[in-house]
């Protein structure tokens, strides 16, 4: 069965990246949720997409800038501000693992350390992943994939996927250099034959974000390990007729 996970949570339909997205993601029935992390001037992981709180927030600059205690002032539902959301904050990487133990959710963390170079982000995480015991449940994807080798090499029991958006040749075998079970391609780059054979090769491909329903359907009908998507509700309904 192909498994779904929500894109920053229910990002088509709540704000990206905050835990009413988490938790509606839960709600829908979603196998996992992606979210993206970054660390704050004063070292702490928070769950943001963006390099700067511009898009998301009431609020200007980049995360590096803020201290989590002046982050978390920030209201975080700027893309959506239907007055039913509650001012969401910025959550940090511990409160979504508090909430994890009441469900068995899947996790995809992506490192946004292809822009921002944060010192020390990959032995934070990993040791925040350890403290939970969540490492059989956590994938670990970046675009910069030195770093998901740093996190493998850091913990070998921690399942890794390198991201990218342009088309890579035999990218199973390519994976299978880094020491990663999985592919996280843009969905673009992710035709029937790479998928198969990836998959026939032991590795997972979980293409990127995938909306809709003619993506959806294609991955559907040849079994694709998993997709991301902004819409968990409107794909588990279409993964029910395949």
């Amino acid at each position: 069965m192909t498994l779904i996970f929500a894109h920053r949570g229910s990002a088509g339909t709540h704000p990206e990246n905050t835990m009413d997205a988490f938790l509606e993601a839960e709600r829908v029935g979603a196998d996992g949720i992606e979210l993206d992390v970054q660390l704050t001037r004063d070292g702490e992981i928070v769950v943001i997409h963006d390099e700067t709180v511009d898009r998301t927030t009431n609020g200007k600059g980049f995360i590096k800038d803020y201290s989590l205690k002046d982050l978390r002032k920030l209201h975080a539902h700027s893309t959506f501000k239907k007055k039913f959301f509650n001012k969401q904050k910025i959550p940090t990487l511990n409160e979504v693992f508090d909430w994890m133990k009441n469900n068995s959710l899947i996790c995809n963390i992506e490192l946004k350390n292809s822009i921002m170079d944060y010192e020390g982000m990959e032995e934070k995480v990993i040791n925040l992943i350890n403290r939970y015991g969540y490492a059989g449940r956590v994938i670990i994807s970046s675009f910069n994939h030195y770093s998901i080798v740093a996190c493998k090499r850091l913990d070998p029991t921690i399942e890794i996927a390198p991201l990218y958006s342009t088309g890579l040749y035999m990218p199973w075998v390519y994976a299978q250099s880094l020491g990663a079970d999985a592919i996280h391609p843009n969905q673009k780059v992710a035709s029937d034959e790479i998928i198969s054979e990836s998959m026939r090769n032991g590795v997972s491909v979980r293409p990127y974000t995938v909306n809709k329903a003619p993506q959806l359907k294609r991955l559907f009908t040849i079994g694709c390990s998993a997709i991301v998507t902004d819409y968990p509700e409107k794909a588990i309904k279409m993964r029910s007729e395949y």
